[in-house]
């Protein structure tokens, strides 16, 4: 098998000799970065070993790598192959895992279609994509899929799969159900299995051997916090090799148990959960849905070695009243930042250091060792370039780079990046020498930690005055009784915009607004201190976004009619 050639052998001595790494996990997998290659290397590596729990259900790698087989054989069969344009929409689990490498160990282009998304979202992001060939489940808890397939294109009822021609979606053929359907134009994959039964494997290795690195693999939607979702495309290299680069920085071994409430239709699930988990032939645990009092079961029955997820699910699972009588002993690490048994933190959260990541990038392009503290003068740094990784600082206005310690927008550049937004020209997605410009702002330390500043696009101009959210955001979150703090541009007659500003208390601990100002006016400008002030007493009470992050257009709506402006 081929060998990875990602990185200059010294531009990974030099990057990583940056960090003091003292572990030898530095180099890339030797084998063809591919799906199909990376599962049947894993098979054959840690054949018993359980990849994935739902449930009772527990699938080891050897399972799932035959089951995907089984299901691509379908899928050749139904005349799918490179470059057909699959959809996946299935909750975390054997079936989503399934799903996605069959279809990508054959060559097809995996759109992974989100499980929140309502008619309106879903036809969206099924036109984008081109989708030929559905793969889903028909529930899941309140969403109904083929119900919003009919709602979007009400002709499908009197079709038949395989020969669907709806204008609304004029890409798509055929629809597939893990288990069984009770619509007439849908077929079960276990259908589609016993079709693939006369495929044979010569066939299907022949296939798998023709998917190469460059070729793409997924089309991930970004969670769209300011902007319509785009089709982020990554090819089969880049997924695959950028969970092995991060794991260089992280404390995954053989055999562990990973917990996370991402989906794998985010590069949050799929790159730093499921393949980062696969690599070291560890166990991904999911759930049908998150309720604090039965996943902290879970993950004490399952004895979890690490624990994902966002500051949201951790308060809920640190307030539910059985924490402390949990044994979870087992957690060694994670994301969350959970209280140990005497309810202290592990480490002082203003000194756990944060990632910079987007979907655009698979997710983190700045980071440093999980479970490493920040000293004094590093508080606030989002970690260091990830080698193999380049980044730029430039005047957003003039495109030129700045010095360390100046801001202005980043830049980044490298393996990990997307090969393309899908149906956009490259012209209008990257410079002509290779960069993409995140619109994240911020700067680099002496010593290259970034520090980010917050989105250029959610700047707030108030009286001629440019003021980033995140600069705000940060002074707010470093009074002692403030745990979260968000901060929005709100429309004003007199000034254009005034800032204001939603904030979450620290658990028992009370925010008094009076005071609260003139401490924000010793450390910010008298322009940069928000003229108002919502407090919220609970993280639940503020407009969250399935992905994990606050809906700031609604919030700012709301903040616009909480307080008259406008």
């Amino acid at each position: 098998m081929l060998a990875i050639d990602l990185l200059l052998p010294s531009m990974v001595e030099t990057q990583l000799g940056e960090y003091q790494l003292n572990e030898p996990n530095c180099s890339f997998p030797e084998f063809l970065a591919t799906s199909g290659t990376l599962i049947r290397t894993l098979s054959g590596r840690h054949p018993d070993s359980c990849l994935v729990v739902l449930g009772n259900q527990r699938y080891t790698y050897r399972q799932i790598d035959e089951a995907s087989q089984q299901l691509a054989c379908g899928l050749i069969a139904a005349g799918c192959g490179k470059g057909s344009r699959i959809g996946l929409l299935a909750p975390n689990g054997p079936d989503w895992i399934i799903g996605w490498l069959a279809a990508t160990r054959i060559g097809a282009l995996v759109a992974l279609l989100n499980t929140y998304d309502k008619a309106r979202e879903l036809e969206r992001n099924l036109r984008l994509a081109d989708v030929q060939i559905l793969l889903c489940v028909q529930r899941h808890l309140s969403h109904d899929y083929l119900m919003r397939l009919e709602e979007i294109a009400p002709a499908i009822s009197d079709q038949a799969s395989g020969d669907l021609r709806v204008p609304a979606l004029p890409f798509l053929r055929s629809v597939y159900c893990f288990g069984e359907s009770d619509r007439t134009w849908v077929t079960s994959t276990s259908e589609l299995i016993v079709l693939g039964s006369s495929v044979s494997q010569e066939l299907l290795v022949a296939i798998e051997e023709q998917v190469v690195p460059a070729d793409p693999m997924v089309i991930v939607f970004s969670s769209g916090s300011t902007t319509e979702p785009k089709g982020v495309v990554h090819g089969h290299g880049a997924v695959v090799r950028h969970a092995h680069n991060l794991s260089q920085f992280r404390d995954l071994r053989i055999n562990d148990v990973v917990y996370s409430s991402m989906p794998l239709f985010w590069v949050g699930g799929l790159s730093y959960t499921l393949i980062a988990v696969m690599h070291v032939g560890a166990a991904l645990l999911t759930e049908d849905q998150f309720e604090p009092g039965e996943t902290l079961a879970l993950i004490e029955r399952e004895r979890c070695t690490h624990v994902l997820g966002w500051p949201h699910v951790a308060k809920a699972l640190a307030d539910h009243p059985t924490f402390f009588q949990r044994d979870l002993s087992s957690i060694r690490n994670g994301s969350l930042g959970l209280p140990l048994a005497n309810g202290a933190l592990a480490i002082d959260p203003s000194r756990r250091p944060n990632a910079l990541g987007m979907t655009e990038t698979l997710g983190p392009h700045t980071l440093e060792r999980e479970g490493s503290e920040l000293s004094e003068g590093q508080i606030g740094s989002f970690g260091r370039s990830v080698p193999g990784v380049e980044h730029r600082v430039v005047d957003p206005l003039t495109g030129s780079d700045v010095e360390n310690g100046e801001f202005g927008e980043l830049w980044v550049r490298g393996y990990s990046l997307m090969q393309q937004l899908y149906k956009r020209e490259r012209a209008d997605t990257f410079t002509p020498d290779g960069w993409y410009r995140t619109g994240d702002g911020g700067f680099f330390d002496s010593d290259g930690h970034f520090y980010f500043k917050g989105r250029l696009g959610e700047q707030i101009k108030s009286s001629g005055m440019n003021i980033t959210p995140g600069e705000v955001e940060i002074v707010l979150e470093e009074i002692d009784e403030v745990m979260m703090a968000f901060v929005v541009g709100v429309s004003s007659r007199d000034r254009g915009q005034d800032v204001v500003a939603a904030v979450v208390p620290k658990s028992g601990r009370e925010i008094d607004i009076s005071q609260l100002i003139p401490l924000l006016g010793k450390a910010l400008a008298s322009y940069k201190v928000p003229r108002h002030i919502l407090i919220i007493a609970d993280p639940t009470g503020l407009p969250w976004l399935v992905s994990g992050k606050v809906d700031r257009r609604a919030l700012q709506g709301r903040l616009e009619q909480q307080f008259g402006l406008g």
